[in-house]
């Protein structure tokens, strides 16, 4: 007849087990995703080596590296615009939307008043509107980032109203119970409870204010990968329209990561328990 394990032994087993888990969530996270890349990649070497597929219309992935390679001074000189203007339009985007959202769920006649126009000018197509941006702002810096604000703002006004609905009613009448003021359920719960959603808002609104300026560089710039993109499409250079595709790529994940790593943090420090 076998002992059960002490307590000692059964907490040991669970460490194991949690950091067994950990590192099959790592090697999933990592390789899958490096893996099926390197099948794309390599399907996309053999089709354009076996078909003989034209540079100009195709090149191979060896190609664009080499071109990645030969003109990565130039490629860092236009992403450095395009990544500073978009995290410029990220934070005012950000702090616009969350200072709206405060505002639409503290006072019916702020929402009743401005959340119907929101709306409506969420539903006009954005594209649309640049040509506006263009005659009321110039070419200049001015008209790229306000562009892309336009674009980013709205995720981050509606993520943020959701999460400071999403307080736990229990948690509201505990607060008038205690005769809490407004401003401090505010601040110590449906805050902490909006938190996941108004960070799901902001990496909503990183890619965004990105899409954005490069939309903004197709029409005016004169620098940035937007313009560089445009620029290789008129000279029909298609490895250095991947190449500069692939560096956008680079920017855009290192700008959502670091909004994921200010989550976890934030998270951490501020979230109450709602994220462990």
């Amino acid at each position: 007849m076998t002992r059960p394990p002490s307590a000692e032994a059964a907490l040991e087993q669970a460490r194991a087990a949690a950091r067994r888990e950990r590192m099959v969530g790592l090697v999933r996270g990592i390789l899958s995703p490096l893996l099926l890349a390197a099948l794309v990649l390599g399907a996309w070497e053999w089709v354009v080596a076996a078909r003989n597929i034209p540079a100009v219309i195709l090149p191979a992935p060896s190609a664009v590296a080499a071109a990645l390679v030969a003109l990565w001074p130039l490629l860092m000189q236009h992403a450095w615009p395009t990544g500073s203007e978009a995290v410029a339009a990220f934070v005012l985007a950000s702090l616009g939307g969350v200072a709206l959202a405060v505002a639409i769920s503290g006072s019916a006649w702020v929402r009743a008043a401005v959340y119907p126009n929101m709306v409506f000018f969420q539903l006009i197509p954005k594209i649309a509107l640049a040509p506006l941006f263009l005659v009321w702002l110039g070419i200049g810096t001015e008209m790229r980032l306000t562009f892309a604000v336009f674009i980013a703002f709205f995720p981050v006004v509606i993520s943020t109203l959701t999460g400071l609905a999403a307080a736990p009613a229990d948690m509201l009448r505990l607060c008038r119970g205690l005769e809490a003021t407004p401003a401090q359920v505010f601040w110590h719960v449906r805050l902490p409870y909006a938190l996941p959603s108004i960070f799901a808002g902001l990496k909503i609104a990183i890619t965004f204010s990105i899409i954005g300026v490069v939309v903004g560089e197709f029409i005016t710039a004169q620098a940035g990968l937007g313009y560089l993109i445009l620029f290789a499409s008129s000279t029909a250079e298609t490895r250095l329209i991947l190449a500069a595709i692939c560096v956008l790529c680079a920017v855009g994940l290192g700008l959502f990561a670091a909004v994921a790593v200010a989550e976890k943090l934030v998270l951490r420090r501020f979230g109450q328990g709602v994220v462990k």
